[in-house]
């Protein structure tokens, strides 16, 4: 992977991505990168295909089409939308962290009071809030010193408080560590927070670009509707295609041959 002198180290990149299952296309034609000390948030609907997309970019789900490039010993941590707790099973953080290696106390003290969770160690996993979980997650994929952080929803069932205190962290995780981010998520709020880019996914890369302002942009609007986007920071962003009836991508030429078409019929 070739990398101009001065640019940030791109240390994914996902191109042209098809994923089929079912008779139908999951992804279709998907482009995605992500550089050093760069967050990407993914947004989309449920069922837009992000979690495919994450698995992909993991290593999980191989491509039916397209080339995922990484560059070579690629380190990725790792935190999953959910963990199902069972009191009836007590396992302290401290054990939890350790699941996969052992890991040295200082170490274990070090991720913990880097995501602002110091003092839980010996906590049991069932007792600590859904806030302090997803810290504890996060914790677990920094042990490796990850090129790579993949967040699959890292707010979901947080209040709004610590879902801001959240934003803060993955911010200074990704200076501290000198790691890419990539945010995997529902939640449009995130695209307010440290996010240097937002890709919008509905199957395809319906748009992508810089968090900018408030707005009502149309496509943004046709995805997600009028009452989001009054209420939700979006970004300033191009977009090649638009929608027809049935969601698939048009180009906007065609779009606008078939607007002028159906507003000549409706006039006569």
């Amino acid at each position: 992977m070739i990398v101009s002198e001065g640019s940030p180290e791109r240390l994914v990149e996902i191109r042209n991505v098809t994923v089929r299952a079912g008779g139908r296309e999951i992804l279709d034609h998907v482009d995605l990168s992500v550089s050093r000390g760069e967050i990407v948030t993914l947004i989309g609907l449920n069922g837009a295909g992000k979690s495919t997309l994450a698995r992909v970019l993991l290593g999980l789900t191989a491509p039916d089409e397209g080339e995922v490039h990484r560059i070579p010993g690629l380190k990725i941590g790792y935190s999953p939308q959910h963990l199902q707790r069972d009191p009836a099973l007590p396992i302290s953080v401290r054990r939890f962290l350790n699941l996969d290696d052992r890991h040295h106390e200082t170490a274990l003290k070090q991720v913990l009071n880097d995501v602002g969770a110091a003092g839980i160690l010996d906590t049991p996993l069932s007792d600590i809030s859904g806030g302090e979980l997803h810290r504890v997650l996060l914790a677990r994929s920094l042990l490796r010193h990850p090129d790579l952080l993949v967040l699959d929803e890292p707010l979901a069932g947080v209040d709004v408080t610590s879902q801001s205190d959240l934003y803060r962290v993955i911010g200074d995780i990704r200076d501290r560590y000198h790691c890419g981010v990539l945010l995997v998520s529902h939640d449009l709020h995130v695209v307010m927070a440290a996010t240097d880019r937002v890709v919008c996914l509905n199957h395809h890369v319906c748009c992508t670009g810089h968090p900018r302002s408030i707005t009502s942009h149309p496509q943004f609007v046709s995805l997600f509707g009028k009452q989001v986007a009054d209420v939700v920071a979006v970004y300033a962003h191009s977009h090649d295609h638009a929608h027809d009836a049935e969601g698939h991508p048009v180009p906007l030429d065609e779009a606008e041959s078939r607007t002028r078409a159906a507003n000549a019929s409706g006039g006569d």
